[in-house]
């Protein structure tokens, strides 16, 4: 049996205590000392300057925690509190905090991995897991991921950009197939220039067909794919919709697909101007990219 915390034991007692029960008699009950209970009290009753302090420091985490609707762990709670209020605090003092608050970050679920059929054009992988860009438009990863909401699905297609990790272009679509990723890659093409892009993909049946390689070769693309059976040489991607999930989709019941266009909306956005990354100095990939222009 789980032995109880003495701290809670002081507890029970003080509030026995205040139905006139012999404080005497709860502390023998309970096992602990008449001395040691009483230490107790006068720290309760008369707390320290640290212990103000954490209070206060609670009150701050909790809002961070209740605004980002738990996503935020002790390390990025560190960085939006040196943010917006100044406060430069060690993440293992934050990280004690949350504990005794009770708060955790949401886990993210790992996605599970399907095999694909037979591919169709093949090529090398050129980006061979070096996910580091040294500059905007040099590296692109892409993929799609699918949304089951409510007995339906959508499908969100997606490009991101190692330089920053600025979701380039998505896409949601009701269904799986090639117009869907050349869909993405005409609205990528309308705000970046696709010239000398490397862009790295899996063997999905789309990106293994013969229009998804004429209209990289027509716009001065270079292709790489992922080995067959190996997801990690795309991980980058999907880490992202692995945090898009964890940090929206699954916090919400959705009821129409509108609801679910207009959240991927909102938290891309949210992603690429207003959530920082430690990788990017503390900074969104927006803010990153047009800091270093």
């Amino acid at each position: 049996m789980k032995a109880v915390p003495i701290q809670k034991k002081y507890k029970v007692i003080k509030e026995m205590s205040k139905k006139r029960f012999s404080i005497c008699l709860l502390c023998k009950i309970a096992e602990v000392s008449r001395s040691g209970y009483y230490k107790w009290r006068n720290r309760e009753d008369s707390p320290s300057h640290k212990q103000c302090e954490d209070r206060r420091m609670k009150q701050k985490i909790r809002e961070c925690y209740q605004k980002f609707r738990g996503i935020y762990g002790y390390r990025r709670v560190q960085t939006w509190l040196k943010v917006v209020y100044g406060l430069h605090v060690n993440h293992k003092r934050i990280q004690r905090l949350m504990k005794e608050l009770k708060l955790k970050a949401i886990i993210r679920k790992k996605r599970p991995y399907y095999r694909k059929k037979e591919a169709f054009v093949l090529s090398s992988n050129h980006l061979n897991r070096e996910f580091k860009a040294s500059q905007p438009n040099q590296k692109w990863v892409t993929d799609i991921t699918y949304l089951i909401f409510n007995g339906q699905s959508l499908y969100l297609s997606a490009i991101k950009d190692l330089y920053n990790n600025e979701i380039v272009a998505y896409k949601i679509s009701s269904r799986n197939d090639l117009k869907l990723v050349m869909d993405t890659l005409e609205i990528a093409k309308k705000r970046r220039n696709l010239e000398g892009v490397l862009i790295h993909s899996d063997q999905g049946i789309q990106y293994t067909s013969r229009a998804y390689h004429r209209f990289l070769k027509a716009n001065g693309m270079k292709v790489s794919m992922s080995r067959k059976g190996n997801c990690w040489d795309n991980a980058c991607i999907e880490s992202f919709f692995s945090h898009f999930k964890s940090e929206c989709f699954y916090l919400y019941k959705f009821q129409t697909a509108n609801e679910v266009k207009n959240a991927v909306h909102q938290y891309i956005n949210f992603y690429n101007h207003e959530r920082f990354q430690r990788k990017l100095n503390n900074l969104s990939p927006y803010q990153y990219r047009t800091q270093a222009a």
